[in-house]
């Protein structure tokens, strides 16, 4: 078997969209009872819903526990013609 390095790996875990856990987080860009923006190994994921908040964050695990009501999970790849817009020129489309 060939070892092509570290492979990247991301869970996400949603209940009954009240509770979102997600695995790879290397950052919480931003955040607010509505929307929240994560940096993952994966690519920076958008989460939006009502009433959202932290119930679980370590950083050093990359691990993140958002309760609330979740309504939309968005990855935003940097591929495409808004790559020269930024991460915020994409959320305020």
């Amino acid at each position: 078997m060939v070892d092509h390095g570290k492979t990247k790996r991301q869970e996400i875990h949603l209940l009954n969209r009240r509770l979102l856990e997600v695995s790879g987080v290397l950052n919480v860009d931003s955040f607010d009872s509505e929307e929240f923006l994560l940096e993952t190994e994966l690519g920076f994921l958008n989460v939006k819903g009502q009433n959202l908040h932290i119930k679980n964050l370590n950083l050093e695990q990359g691990f993140v526990a958002i309760e609330g009501t979740i309504n939309s999970l968005n990855y935003l790849d940097g591929a495409g013609p808004d790559k020269s817009k930024g991460f915020l020129g994409k959320l305020f489309k």
